[in-house]
């Protein structure tokens, strides 16, 4: 080891000291990542300290919650364990936690996904277990794909290591099998569990991972539990869900709780006599799966079912994470949520809770959280508006971007300026109303804080001044949570939307242009009917008055390319018609005579004079909020582009807008200009979805689908009456302004 490890222990043991007497601040991080620049191989030389090894814990949800109670579970058991409890999950955190401890038996460590590969070539661990896999930090992280390949070359770079995986994930399952025929690691078991049958379980919207990574075939289920976990198969290649080594059986999940056994189905009644049961006070089907995680790793470690239960019905996280607080006989839940899947399992805790209600959200953009917030409308937020009574708030830096959200989900929501406003606002209302706080990674803390803090001063809260807004039964207001306007349009034929492949085109958020569009006809009594056709579905363009394309990554986008190149004459008479299209990223490069599928140049629809190219890899992308000046609105446009495609518009042809931000790129580095104009055909870059923060742009498409309506079908006319687009407004105007945007 010698003088660089030395040195990098004595760089460790000031900065920890620094830290914690002279600024006052915790040393998760910092300490390990001043000894990593000294001794790049700390890992290594630190791994002595853990005299049984150490296991590793990735995934996108869930990460902390197994990594503590697994941590739990052990010291139940009578073992001394290193654990980075705080979440700290870089290569720094995992060092300071080490360089902190003294000799131990294990050592537990969550680690983020990408880091992974940094990590375990020095740690050499026992076991990693991975949770799950979802679209998270799109912007920071990219794609799923890369996510994969970075879990895949940490496996290969510790032959020994054992996967312990989610076999209910089709894309764990992936990471599985291609580390199966990793040079090194042919002897090397993995280990699949997951839940034996169906939880029962309402679906969200969004899943991701539709089609099948060997063959690209899309996926059928016998069942699904949520996002793509389920019982899974390919009918093309036969790539199906594991048989599971270990299972959970007999799930009750319940308002109060949750139960079930752990069992090895191979191992007949002797798997069963052996199994594990497991209760747990908390619910939730995403707890269902990482208590199976903890479950399965304490069972491989040697530890009994009764240390197991006893660290779960001990289990009182201090982080955050599923946190109760009793403000002076208020009971208040805290949670973290950042991702669609994350955000969707928290609202079914909630709607289990029927009782009169305060549920808030805070969500921050800064660079742990990603600067991307379309993901919220890949988000169900319908579902808590039957939720029963309740009052919503929204708070955070992107808290008008919530507001909205909530909005087109027919729930109104008043924007708070902190957390501890919004305990102000949570006082004003009777003791038995509970409260509900769901905050992303870096609005968390703060949340924590002021709950904290009143808790410390005896649980009072003084109440915000004024009258108290009653909870409302959002539920009762109309179909799909919105209220319905009034009806000026007796007996018309609905304008009718086709929104093209969103089984396959919807990456960011891009369909909730398509709610954005049904919200603001229904809120003035124009009839609407959305047609959503999926991969293999035909339609008649002919009785179509508006078109939404979306965007997607290569895998799914090259799918849908085959669709949409066979209806290429129908959207070229529709155009030429002056029907109107919004097309969204992919699907707008789809418009030119060439564009990128898999990164390779193939003809496009050659609706619209451009083409689209890539002069890297698809890393080389432009990513960066954005802000336009459109002859199509009297302010910026505003959205965010993450895009490796350049797309050039032939001599004469009209951009969608020019860039007025002081960031952004839009269609390329050199023309300043994003998307294009033509006929009735509108594409561009931004995503956010586009139409939720510049309600003029959503009102222009939806003259021309009137009027194509109107001539479709003989019908007078509908004029559109101005809405009430303050929260719009609002949010658009704050991100214009943090934008620089005029």
């Amino acid at each position: 080891m010698g003088l660089r490890f030395t040195a990098a222990r004595a760089v460790s043991g000031v900065s920890t000291w620094g830290l914690k007497n002279v600024f006052h601040r915790p040393a998760a991080n910092f300490p390990g990542k001043m000894a990593l620049y000294v001794d790049p191989q700390l890992i290594a030389h630190l791994r002595g300290k853990l005299d049984r090894g150490s296991v590793c814990v990735v995934g996108t949800n869930g990460k902390t919650t197994v990594s503590n109670l697994l941590a739990d579970v052990l010291e139940a058991s009578g073992q001394r364990v290193v654990c980075n409890r705080t979440g700290a999950n870089l290569d720094s955190g995992v060092s300071t936690a080490l360089l902190h401890a003294g000799k131990a038996d294990w050592g537990v460590f969550e680690c983020d996904e990408l880091w992974l590969a940094k990590i375990l070539p020095q740690l050499r661990a026992n076991y990693v277990v991975l949770l799950n896999l979802f679209r998270d930090q799109l912007d920071r992280c990219g794609e799923i794909d890369r996510i994969q390949d970075s879990i895949v070359k940490a496996l290969g770079s510790s032959p020994e290591t054992v996967l312990i995986y989610n076999a209910d994930d089709p894309l764990c399952a992936s990471i599985a099998d291609r580390a199966g025929q990793l040079p090194g690691r042919e002897g090397t078991r993995s280990i699949a569990f997951g839940v034996a049958e169906s939880m029962g379980l309402a679906q969200n919207t969004v899943s991701d991972a539709t089609m099948c990574q060997r063959c690209s075939t899309m996926f059928e289920y016998d069942w699904r539990q949520y996002g793509q976990l389920g019982e899974w198969h390919c009918p093309n290649c036969g790539f199906a869900r594991p048989a599971l080594d270990f299972a959970a059986e007999n799930v009750q999940l319940g308002a109060d709780g949750l139960a079930f056994s752990l069992a090895k189905p191979g191992a007949g009644d002797a798997g069963r006599e052996g199994a594990f049961s497991v209760s747990a006070r908390f619910s939730g089907a995403y707890m269902v799966y990482n208590l199976a995680a903890v479950s399965v790793a304490a069972s491989l470690l040697g530890c009994t079912n009764e240390a197991l239960q006893k660290a779960v019905d001990a289990f009182d996280p201090q982080n955050g994470r599923l946190q109760t607080y009793d403000l002076a006989g208020r009971r208040v839940l805290l949670n973290l949520a950042k991702n669609p899947t994350g955000f969707n399992q928290n609202l079914k805790i909630v709607a289990q809770d029927q009782a009169p209600k305060v549920v808030a959200f805070f969500i921050n953009d800064k660079e742990a959280d990603g600067r991307d917030v379309s993901w919220l409308w890949d988000i169900d937020f319908e579902e808590l508006a039957q939720a029963g009574p309740l009052t919503a708030y929204a708070g955070g830096i992107r808290g008008r971007d919530m507001a909205v959200r909530l909005k087109y989900a027919g729930i109104d929501a008043q924007t708070v300026e902190s957390a501890d406003d919004l305990l102000h606002r949570i006082a004003q209302q009777p003791r038995e109303v509970s409260a509900y706080i769901i905050a992303n990674y870096t609005s968390l803390p703060g949340c924590k804080a002021a709950l904290d803090a009143a808790v410390a001063a005896g649980g009072e809260v003084e109440p915000a001044t004024g009258e108290a807004p009653a909870p409302r039964d959002f539920g009762t207001q109309g179909a799909d949570g919105a209220p319905a306007g009034e009806d000026v349009a007796n007996g018309q034929n609905p304008v009718v939307i086709a929104h093209l492949f969103p089984d396959l085109l919807n990456l960011y958020g891009d369909g909730g242009n398509v709610r954005v569009l049904q919200q603001r006809l229904a809120w003035r009594g124009i009839p609407v009917e959305v047609r959503r056709v999926n991969h293999g579905d035909a339609i008649d363009l002919s009785g179509v008055d508006l078109i939404m394309m979306g965007g997607s990554p290569d895998r799914e986008q090259k799918l849908a390319s085959a669709d949409i190149v066979a209806m290429r004459d129908q959207l070229d008479a529709y155009v030429q018609d002056m029907g109107p299209l919004l097309a969204i990223c992919g699907s707008y490069q789809m418009l030119g005579r060439e564009w990128l599928v898999d990164g390779e140049k193939v003809p496009g629809l050659g609706l619209v004079g451009m083409t689209t190219g890539r002069p890297g890899t698809s890393g080389d992308r432009l990513v960066s909020n954005i802000a336009l000046r459109s002859p199509l609105a009297d302010e910026p446009v505003v959205g965010y582009e993450n895009h490796a495609g350049r797309t050039y518009l032939d001599e004469g042809v009209e951009p969608f807008g020019t860039v007025v931000s002081n960031t952004g790129l839009g269609n390329n580095e050199e023309t300043k200009q994003d998307g294009v104009r033509y006929k009735n055909v509108l594409g561009t870059y931004l995503h956010g979805p586009l139409l939720a923060k510049n309600p003029q742009i959503a009102d222009w498409l939806l003259a021309r689908a009137l009027e194509r309506n109107a001539k479709r079908t003989g019908q007078p006319l509908i004029e559109l009456m101005p809405l009430d687009d303050a929260p719009e407004k609002a949010a658009n105007a704050f991100m214009r302004d943090k934008l620089g945007a005029k």
